[in-house]
């Protein structure tokens, strides 16, 4: 049987319902999805204004270290300076000290003696630790020749360091010093079992002299750095009286 009229719009009103029914839960879904992009937006414009913060404190801190760099530089610059400074007054002060020592005749003594552990660690390796004696003036006279007398003596191990310091040398005094370090030996024969080297000292020495005593097996010690230095090319060995 058809359906009657009074049947076909209940029906039609029943879909129409539903069409609103769905139309409205449509709208609020929509009014949710809304929100929710709407509070998105704000997390993202707010996410954006952190990283702008994020970005300038940044910069910021780059800013930061590189003046903190700069004031590191300068520092550093002005300690080199410094150090340069005192470098110079404390090698001004040495000068002075070794000129007055030359004068009054305390070379060995002043300059030349608190070197020594220094200069024979340096020039035959024998360590600080080992040095048994330093002694200034050292005269000796045994019944069956003249007296001799040596500026400075040093037993360090195996070696024995005879020292003879100039207040200026001239080329003679290195031969000459040579014909010391050859009978030396003779006035000390307590160190018959050891090594015996030797060193001329001088405040200022000639690289010509340098080159002449170290031709000849000394060791050859100038005013510098360290008080007394070795003035020798590196590597030298001394040679064994």
């Amino acid at each position: 049987m058809e359906a009657t009229l009074e049947e076909r719009v209940s029906t039609l009103e029943d879909a129409m319902v539903q069409a609103w029914r769905a139309i409205a839960q449509t709208q609020h879904q929509l009014s949710q999805l809304t929100s929710e992009v709407r509070l998105l937006q704000g997390e993202m414009r707010a996410f954006k204004e952190e990283m702008r913060l994020f970005k300038d404190e940044m910069l910021a801190f780059k800013n930061e270290m590189r003046l903190f760099k700069e004031e590191m530089r300068k520092f550093v610059e002005e300690m080199l300076v410094y150090r340069e400074e005192t470098r110079k007054e404390l090698r001004d002060w040495k000068k002075k000290w070794g000129e007055l020592a030359n004068k009054m005749g305390t070379m060995a003594e002043d300059l030349v003696a608190p070197s020594i552990p220094r200069i024979l660690r340096t020039t035959v390796g024998c360590p600080d630790d080992r040095v048994e004696s330093v002694a200034v003036r050292v005269r000796r006279h045994p019944p069956d020749r003249k007296a001799q007398e040596f500026d400075v003596v040093a037993v360090c191990g195996e070696y024995v360091l005879i020292n003879e310091t100039k207040s200026r040398l001239r080329p003679g005094d290195i031969p000459a010093f040579v014909e010391v370090m050859q009978r030396a030996r003779l006035y000390f024969p307590e160190y018959a079992d050891k090594k015996f080297i030797g060193a001329i000292a001088s405040l200022y020495v000639e690289e010509g002299l340098v080159r002449y005593g170290e031709r000849e097996g000394l060791i050859v010690l100038g005013f510098g750095e360290d008080v007394m230095d070795v003035l020798n090319s590196p590597g030298f060995q001394p040679a064994v009286f």
